[in-house]
């Protein structure tokens, strides 16, 4: 296959909308080699907070919209990718979730795109057994399925996925979240981020901090994240006497700000494949407090830079935290050893890198090139 050079791919993701997988493919987008590849962006709705800084990097974002699979009209949006593909000599797909891996991939494979990668960036808690079956038939299509976990992996493995055909890239983090660590005094500012929806079970977390109050009153919990469940959960705090202990912050864009505010982290969620805000909060040298489920049993190691707990139990949950905020020194020393284990091997530098590696390696003739970064193993 004659390629042009730089390669031109396609990054395929529902929209731009502020989420886990949004972030770490936007800003994978933006630190792709552009002497090596010409990076081209492709979504089902052109919208979202994030659609501006796709657009200072991509060479083209292109919009295949869609509302619902059992309609014609996406058989004909995805005739239209396939045209778009062959079109722009598309050697490389990469789509980002359920959505895009039921579209994007038969659509690629349809314009016999030579590397079609496929992903599994969640645990589809929240997603029908019709959606689940959508995605694993769509999987047939791509030639490697990225998993960001092993939790993720063994996901596709037990839903009929060949185990050589899956390819295992943590999620990164950015550089800025590594600011030097300073000593927390007190352990009295408790932030979780994570969107408002069911599967990240924030009222474990609040019944967590209504039995915690009474013996720290000077205790407040940041909860930072917006979507269905924002209402609901508010009630909730109010209901639970936590007016003034709790604030909802919605979503924000300054997480830096509030990590390095911060004095513990807290992820309540029953379901995670490789959590950003976990990985975010490590890096800024905060221990984190969280359920022993998916990927955080790969990402925190218990009693050195965390502390697991059971999925759903609220007590559990408040023996941890209250371990921490009675012992500033334990937390101090966890929050040093989480940073120190992001910086080791948790790089956007890696994230990328091994990406890029794995758009070589399916290129028919594609002759191997190593990046500096790369080849100082960063």
């Amino acid at each position: 296959m004659n390629l042009p050079r730089p390669t031109p791919i396609a990054v395929f993701l529902t929209a731009f909308d502020p989420g886990g997988t949004e972030r770490q493919m936007t800003e994978m987008v933006r630190r792709l080699d552009r002497e090596q590849f010409k990076i081209h962006v492709a979504c089902l709705h052109r919208r979202g907070a994030w659609l501006p800084r796709v657009l200072e990097c991509a060479a083209s974002v292109v919009e295949f919209p869609i509302h619902g699979f059992a309609r014609a009209a996406t058989i004909r949006q995805m005739l239209a990718f396939a045209l778009w593909c062959r079109r722009e000599r598309i050697a490389v797909v990469q789509t980002c979730d359920l959505y895009t891996n039921i579209f994007g991939l038969p659509g690629a494979a349809l314009a016999q795109v030579p590397v079609r990668i496929g992903s599994r960036r969640e645990l589809n808690p929240d997603k029908s057994n019709g959606q689940i079956r959508l995605q694993r038939l769509a999987y047939r299509f791509a030639t490697k399925v990225v998993a960001n976990s092993r939790a993720a992996r063994q996901t596709l493995e037990a839903e009929g996925v060949a185990p050589e055909s899956i390819a295992v890239i943590p999620n990164g983090v950015n550089p800025t979240f590594l600011a030097p660590v300073e000593r927390r005094p007190a352990m009295r500012t408790i932030l979780t981020v994570a969107n408002l929806r069911a599967e990240k079970s924030h009222e474990t977390l609040l019944a967590a901090a209504a039995a915690m109050v009474g013996a720290h009153p000077d205790l407040r919990f940041q909860i930072v994240g917006d979507g269905p469940r924002r209402g609901e959960l508010e009630q909730l705090a109010a209901a639970l006497g936590l007016g003034g202990h709790v604030e909802f912050l919605g979503h924000r864009e300054d997480i830096p700000a509030l990590l390095a505010a911060a004095d513990l982290f807290v992820l309540p969620s029953r379901s995670e494949a490789f959590p950003n805000g976990a990985i975010e909060a490590m890096a800024a040298g905060l221990p984190v407090v969280a359920c022993a489920v998916g990927g955080l049993l790969d990402l925190v190691e218990d009693g050195r830079t965390g502390l697991l707990v059971p999925a759903g139990d609220a007590d559990a949950l408040r023996r941890a935290l209250e371990s921490l905020v009675s012992q500033p020194a334990r937390a101090n020393a966890m929050g040093a050893a989480a940073r120190d284990a992001v910086r080791q091997h948790y790089s956007f530098d890696r994230m990328v890198g091994s990406f890029q590696e794995l758009y070589r390696s399916g290129l028919p003739g594609y002759a191997p090139v190593r990046t500096h970064a790369e080849a100082a193993g960063i």
